[in-house]
């Protein structure tokens, strides 16, 4: 399995429709960047937010997740309040090729800052627009900027398909249109 340079992203991107839309250099001019780089794919985050909130005293559960626990957000700049955490979506979508699995790491613009993004990888076969997790460690009000970059995909390829893709097990997340809540 191997890291793919910037030329297999834009022959898979444009040939295969890996990445829609699909950003063929690294946009920076006053924004935090995206596009592709030179082994990997810089993201970028949607206008569209959930943000926890404590209004209702839900209780966090991943096996019996309440919607109550977040409020929508829609807009230009999200501000995750100190010490709390958010959920978006990318602006990409994806479809990742039988033979690829990603690996996704924040930009260290935002980890600098104290606001740390986890993303899953995206297993082979698997489609659909990614649900981004951001943490504010700070102590402080954080913001967010849509459309602007938040974290790089790395795209990895295998010598061989895997036996069984996230689409033959019909993984739970495939296809999402928006920001999807934790599942069981």
């Amino acid at each position: 399995m191997g890291l793919k340079p910037d030329h297999w992203i834009r022959k898979m991107a444009l040939e295969h429709k890996m990445i829609e839309p699909f950003v063929d250099s690294q946009v920076r001019d006053g924004v935090i960047s995206y596009g592709v780089s030179s082994y990997g794919y810089d993201i970028r985050v949607a206008d569209e937010f959930k943000i926890f909130t404590n209004v209702y005293s839900a209780v966090v559960d991943p096996k019996n997740f309440d919607p109550k626990s977040m409020v929508d957000f829609k807009g230009e700049v999200c501000v995750i309040p100190p010490n709390s955490f958010a959920l978006a979506r990318t602006v990409e979508y994806f479809r990742i090729p039988r033979k690829v699995l990603t690996v996704c790491l924040g930009k260290s613009t935002y980890a600098r800052c104290g606001i740390i993004v986890n993303v899953t990888p995206f297993e082979p076969e698997w489609e659909g627009f990614v649900t981004l997790e951001i943490s504010n460690t700070t102590p402080l009000p954080a913001k967010i900027y849509a459309n602007e970059g938040i974290a790089q995909v790395l795209f990895f390829e295998a010598d061989e398909e895997c036996e069984i893709s996230y689409a033959d097990k019909k993984g739970k997340y495939q296809k999402q249109q928006s920001i999807v809540l934790p599942k069981l």
